[in-house]
């Protein structure tokens, strides 16, 4: 008996889902899927065939994808492995990297996707820039955590700079919370930014 132990265990299905490559939402296919990783076919529109040199340039600033499968309520980063090209479809083989299963069923309650994204930024509050860093952002807000507590109330607009993707503009705090470290999150809305599309951001709308 050949019993390959060292390859996680992976589960035929015919699972729908959306991948955000090379500035693009494409829709794909998942045949298996596995703890580690999946196989997935990219949907491809006949009249517009994509070819191996397409996929590259896709793949060429990152191999890292985002991915979120509504059916599997999965959603996170992978990375793209291997890329195979047939006649009638691409193959791609995707490794997981940051992916959350959401047991709360929150993406379907989301009406967009939201990316985590640990990086720095400033919000004025009270006068003051203070500095936060992101936890997710989507192409309508995003969640910070300010390290200071201070005081914020719902539905304030305020001004925020976060370089990692050239936003800034006005925000609004869409609700707060005290942290156990004595800092506060916070839910904020885009309200007008001087940047109207969001690069790197999928929405992944349902």
């Amino acid at each position: 008996m050949n019993l390959d132990l060292k390859r996680p265990y992976r589960k035929n299905l015919m699972s729908h889902g959306l991948i955000y490559m090379g500035g693009e939402e494409q829709e794909i296919t998942v045949k298996d899927l596995s703890l580690t990783g999946a196989f997935a076919e990219l949907k491809t529109d006949p009249a517009d065939k994509k070819t191996a040199k397409d996929i590259f340039n896709m793949l060429s600033e990152s191999t890292t994808v985002d991915l979120y499968l509504p059916e599997m309520r999965l959603a996170g980063e992978a990375e793209v492995v291997r890329v195979d090209m047939f006649e009638d479809h691409i193959a791609l083989a995707l490794e997981f990297r940051n992916v959350a299963y959401d047991v709360d069923n929150r993406l379907y309650k989301r009406k967009v996707y939201r990316k985590n994204m640990s990086a720095p930024g400033r919000i004025l509050l009270n006068g003051e820039y203070r500095e936060f860093n992101a936890v997710n952002v989507s192409v309508e807000g995003m969640m910070v955590n300010v390290a200071e507590a201070v005081a914020v109330e719902a539905g304030e607009i305020t001004l925020f700079e976060f370089e990692r993707l050239g936003l800034e503009g006005e925000i609004k705090v869409v609700w707060t919370e005290r942290t156990a470290d004595g800092g506060v999150l916070l839910g904020l809305e885009y309200v007008h930014m001087e940047k109207t599309a969001i690069k790197g951001i999928p929405r992944f709308a349902r």
